[in-house]
C-alpha cells in the first residue's frame, strides 16, 4: 500500500478519529471560565430538567457556540481538501485565495448599506462575495502564459485578499460601521446562537454530503485530469459542482464566526497523511479533524488567560503559520 498504509487499519483510524472528536467537543463543554460538572453537562446534552445558571449558560451559550465550533471547522476543512484536489495544489486554502476576504468584504457592504438584513440575507451576501473573490483570485493567476501554477495562485490570492481586506476597512471608516463589522468579522465563536447555527447548518450539512458524493471523481481529478476525461468523468459538470460548493462551504462560514485561515490548509494534509490520498476518505476525515481542531483551538481561547479570552483566529494562526512555512519549504510537490 501507498506509504505503507493498509485498507485494513483503516477501520481502526476512523474509530480514533471520531473517538477524538467526541473528547474534545466533551471538554470543550466542560473547560471554561465557568467549570461544570459532569452530571450538569449530561443534563443539557440529553435534554434533561434543570435550572441552575451553570446548566442554562451551557444550554444557551456554550453548547451553540461548540456547536458552530464543529459546523465551521468541518466546512473549512473540506473546502480546503477540494481546493487542494482540484487544483493539485498543496498550498490551497479558502483563507490564503481570496475566499474568505471576498465573503468578508462582502460582509461589510451589507451590514453598511442594509443593517437590518436578516441572517439568511447575510449568509446569500457572503456566497456571493465568496464567490467573486476566487474568480478575482484565478482571473489575476490564471493571466500570464503557463496558467495557474501553485505560487502564482498563492501570489494572486495574497494580492487579492489584502485589497478586499481594505475594502472592507474602507466601508466600515466610511459608514462608521467599523465597530460592527469587526463584531462579525474579528473571526470568533462569542455571541452564536441556536437561530444562527439553525440558518447555517443546512447549507453546510447539504455541501458537506455533496462533497463526499462526489469524493470518487474528485480522487481521480486530484490525480490527473487527463486519466479523469479518458474514463468518461464530465470534468467540467464536477468541478462546477465542487466550485459551489466550496464556494458554500466558505462563505457559510465566514457568516457564521468571520474569518479563519489556515484550518482549510492544515487539515487536508493530516488527513491525507493518516488515511490516503483517496478522498473517499479524504472529505468526510477532513470534516471530522477539522470539527475536533476548531474544538480545540475554541477551548484553548476561552481557558488559557481565563476568565478573559483570546481570539480564536489568534491561536489557529499560531498554530497555522508554521504549518503554512513547513508546507511552502518542502516545495509543491504531490498531494502524498
Amino acid at each position: 500500500m501507498r506509504g505503507g498504509r493498509s485498507p485494513k487499519s483503516y477501520p481502526l483510524r476512523i474509530a480514533i478519529s471520531v473517538a477524538v472528536l467526541a473528547i474534545m467537543f466533551w471538554l470543550a463543554m466542560l473547560l471554561g471560565a465557568k467549570g461544570v460538572s459532569v452530571r450538569e453537562l449530561w443534563l443539557v446534552l440529553f435534554n434533561r430538567a434543570g435550572d441552575n445558571d451553570k446548566i442554562a449558560m451551557l444550554r444557551e451559550i456554550r453548547y451553540p457556540r461548540e456547536v458552530a465550533a464543529m459546523l465551521v471547522g468541518a466546512a473549512l476543512a473540506v473546502s480546503g481538501a477540494i481546493m487542494q484536489g482540484l487544483t493539485r495544489n498543496p498550498l490551497a486554502d479558502p483563507g490564503l485565495l481570496g475566499l474568505t476576504a471576498g465573503a468578508n468584504a462582502a460582509l461589510a457592504f451589507v451590514v453598511a448599506m442594509v443593517p437590518a438584513l436578516n441572517y439568511f440575507g447575510i449568509m446569500t451576501v457572503c456566497f456571493v462575495g465568496a464567490a467573486l473573490g476566487m474568480l478575482l483570485v484565478i482571473g489575476i493567476g490564471a493571466v500570464k502564459r503557463g496558467g495557474l501554477s501553485p505560487f502564482r495562485l498563492v501570489l494572486a490570492g495574497s494580492a487579492v485578499s489584502a485589497f478586499l481586506y481594505a475594502v472592507a476597512d474602507g466601508i466600515g471608516l466610511l459608514f462608521k460601521t467599523s465597530k460592527n463589522v469587526t463584531m462579525w468579522t474579528a473571526g470568533g465563536l462569542i455571541g452564536t446562537t441556536w437561530e444562527q447555527i439553525q440558518a447555517i447548518s443546512p447549507v453546510i450539512v447539504v455541501a458537506l454530503l455533496v462533497a463526499a458524493a462526489l469524493s470518487k471523481p474528485l480522487t481521480i481529478l486530484s490525480l490527473n485530469e487527463e486519466s479523469a476525461v479518458g474514463l468518461g468523468l464530465r470534468t467540467a459538470y464536477i468541478k462546477g459542482i465542487l466550485y459551489v460548493v466550496i464556494i458554500l462551504l466558505a462563505g457559510a462560514s465566514v457568516a457564521l464566526v468571520g474569518n479563519m485561515a489556515f484550518i482549510g490548509l492544515m487539515i487536508p494534509h493530516i488527513t491525507r497523511a493518516i488515511f490516503g490520498t483517496d478522498y473517499r476518505l479524504v472529505i468526510p476525515m477532513s470534516a471530522v479533524w477539522g470539527a475536533a481542531f476548531m474544538l480545540l483551538a475554541d477551548t484553548l481561547a476561552r481557558t488559557i488567560y481565563s476568565p478573559f479570552e483570546v481570539p480564536i483566529v489568534a491561536i489557529i494562526a499560531v498554530l497555522g503559520l508554521p504549518f503554512f512555512l513547513i508546507v511552502v519549504r518542502k516545495g509543491v510537490k504531490s498531494l502524498s
